[in-house]
């Protein structure tokens, strides 16, 4: 089928890439089985920048400043024949908007395999830490594995999804890995992306924290999904001063951010030395979804089912779809993270 082919496809879906096996990772070539022997192993490290990026500009919808930052820095980092450091990204950002399926994308143009590429390693709080109180063990245990798959493979690919759940202390071992030191523990590390995902909820909706009389309540009583409800204040200010969205900047956006993780005591980065060191290359952040981006949603949807755009269906998913604040009705409560599923209720 077509989405089993890298380079730009016509029309696609999360639920579809992350179910796609690329047909030629069944057919590597005698160099990446030979991985283990190369300190600059490339495995099957095989960057389609082009396609990535087009794939960004046809199916990631009103999200401007996470197009760049990553297309940048991808750009930077690939072309770079010898990084001096690892790419670190961080994701942030309201349910729905896009950051697992960039993470998905990330996986598919850069590695032959994708997500199925035995490089591409991706750390779920819920299933690989789910005990806080293990969590001396979990420091080696993840120690250990990121040490190992770089001694395997330097160009390796590390996803911390949900960073909001993880155990206080535990990135902190991460730390001496996303430096711009030459060798740590014996690996050669500085070919290798990390990308953490900060998880995102309802909570703030649910608070109705958006309320023109109360925009202020949630940050007193403290964050719970950093930097999502940072960046939705600095949108729906934008949008009240009656400010073009394309006009929203990183420099509005980047120290709110910061300062919301800095903050957070649950927060995987909290006093683990990778924001106070300054390791992250780009803080990523992703804004609200309005109405007519749910739209281009529901249309992409519908393109990957084979089917033709239906007006009444596409209607039908956005009188379904909850929007805040309660007054503007603004932004979708679930970006574009049910859309799949609303169809279904409607075709």
């Amino acid at each position: 089928m077509a989405a089993a082919t890298r380079g730009c496809r016509p029309w696609g879906s999360l639920l579809g890439l992350l179910g796609l096996v690329s047909a030629a990772a069944a057919a590597w070539d005698l160099a990446s089985l030979r991985c283990n022997f190369g300190s600059f192993c490339e495995c099957d490290f095989r960057p389609d920048l082009p396609g990535l990026e087009c794939d960004l500009a046809q199916h990631l919808a009103g999200q401007h400043l996470a197009k760049a930052l990553v297309v940048k820095s991808l750009k930077a980092f690939v072309q770079d024949p010898a990084p001096t450091k690892p790419l670190v990204l961080s994701l942030h950002g309201w349910t729905g908007t896009g950051k697992s399926y960039v993470s998905s994308l990330l996986a598919h143009y850069l590695f032959q395999g994708g997500l199925r590429s035995p490089h591409v390693h991706h750390f779920s709080p819920i299933i690989h830490f789910p005990h806080p109180s293990h969590i001396e063990r979990y420091k080696k245990d993840l120690k250990s594995w990121v040490q190992g798959n770089l001694t395997a493979c330097g160009r390796s690919l590390f996803l911390f999804d949900e960073m909001d759940k993880l155990p206080p202390g535990l990135m902190k071992v991460l730390q001496p890995f996303l430096g711009s030191s030459w060798v740590v523990y014996g690996t050669n590390y500085r070919k290798a992306i990390f990308i953490f995902i900060s998880s995102t909820g309802l909570s703030c909706f649910l608070r109705n924290c958006f309320s023109s009389q109360s925009l202020h309540l949630f940050w007193t009583a403290g964050p719970v999904n950093t930097g999502g409800e940072q960046i939705n204040q600095v949108a729906l200010e934008a949008w009240r001063s009656r400010k073009d969205r394309e006009e929203i900047g990183l420099q509005e956006l980047e120290p709110a951010i910061s300062r919301a993780v800095l903050d957070n005591p649950h927060h995987g980065f909290w006093r683990s030395g990778i924001l106070e060191e300054h390791l992250l290359d780009a803080v990523v952040p992703f804004l609200p979804l309005q109405r007519h981006h749910v739209r281009h949603c529901v249309l992409n949807e519908l393109a990957q089912l084979g089917l033709e755009p239906q007006e009444e269906v596409v209607q039908a998913v956005l009188d379904s779809t909850t929007f805040f604040p309660e007054e503007e009705q603004l932004f979708s409560s679930n970006g574009c993270k049910t859309v799949a599923s609303r169809i279904a209720l409607f075709l």
